[in-house]
C-alpha cells in the first residue's frame, strides 16, 4: 500500500510539473510516465489515463478548497459577516499558496469548456457560490454591508483570489508581488481586506462641523 502511495504521488507531481510546463494537451502519457520513473501502465491503472489523472487533480484541489470555506463559514453562528467573510478569504488565499503548482494548473484548465469542467462547475463552484452568497447577504440583512448585488461581488471576488496564479506577471507589474514570495500571503491578504472594505463596508457621512460665533458682551 505504501509503495502504491508512493507511486501514485510520484505521476502526481510528474504530471503538474509536465501540464504547467507544457500544457495538457502538450503532454504525452509516456513523458509523464518517463518523469515519475514509472511503468506506462501504471497511469491507466492508478488513473485511467491522462484525462483520468486530470480529473483527480482537479477533484482533489477543489475538495479541499471547498473544505477550507465550509470550516469558516460553519463559525458564522460566532462571527459578525466581516469576520466570516475575512475569514474564508484568508482560508482561501492559504491554501492556493499551499497549493500554488496545482492552483495554477487547475485555474488554467477551468477555463476551457468541457463536460468534465462544466461537472465541476456544477458542484463545487455552485457550493462556493452558496457560501458566500449567504455570508454577503446576512452582511446586508444585519447593516454591516451596505446593499450590493452578491453576484458581482462574487465575480469580482473570485477574479482577485485567482488573479496570482492566472496573471502572476500582471500581479506583478501592478502590486510588484510574486505568489512563490514568503511574504506574498501578508501583503496580498491586505489587499483584498482593502477591496472589502471599500466595497462593502458602509460608507459613514462625514460629520458636519458646526462654527459658533461668540460675540462680545
Amino acid at each position: 500500500m505504501v509503495a502504491q502511495a508512493k507511486t501514485k504521488e510520484r505521476i502526481i507531481d510528474a504530471a503538474v510539473s509536465l501540464f504547467n510546463a507544457k500544457g495538457f494537451d502538450g503532454t504525452s502519457v509516456r513523458e509523464i510516465a518517463t518523469k515519475a520513473k514509472v511503468n506506462v501502465a501504471n497511469i491507466s491503472y492508478y488513473f485511467e489515463g491522462k484525462e483520468g489523472l486530470l480529473e483527480t487533480l482537479v477533484t482533489t484541489y477543489f475538495e479541499g478548497y471547498i473544505a477550507e470555506l465550509e470550516n469558516e463559514f460553519e463559525l458564522r453562528e460566532y462571527k459578525d459577516a466581516k469576520e466570516c467573510l475575512q475569514g474564508m478569504v484568508s482560508a482561501v488565499l492559504n491554501y492556493q499558496h499551499e497549493n500554488r503548482t496545482i492552483a495554477r494548473l487547475v485555474y488554467r484548465e477551468i477555463s476551457l469548456d468541457t463536460t468534465f469542467i462544466r461537472e465541476v462547475m456544477t458542484t463545487y463552484l455552485t457550493k462556493e457560490k452558496y457560501y458566500l452568497k449567504t455570508v454577503l447577504e446576512k452582511g446586508m440583512e444585519d447593516r454591516e454591508f451596505r446593499k450590493v448585488n452578491p453576484s458581482f461581488i462574487i465575480i469580482q471576488l473570485k477574479a482577485l483570489l485567482s488573479m496570482p496564479y492566472l496573471h502572476p506577471q500582471y500581479l506583478t507589474e501592478v502590486l510588484y508581488i510574486m505568489p512563490q514570495e514568503t511574504y506574498f500571503l501578508e501583503q496580498y491578504n491586505g489587499e483584498l481586506t482593502a477591496w472589502i472594505r471599500t466595497m462593502l463596508y458602509e460608507q459613514r457621512e462625514p460629520k458636519k462641523q458646526v462654527y459658533v460665533r461668540l460675540t462680545r458682551k
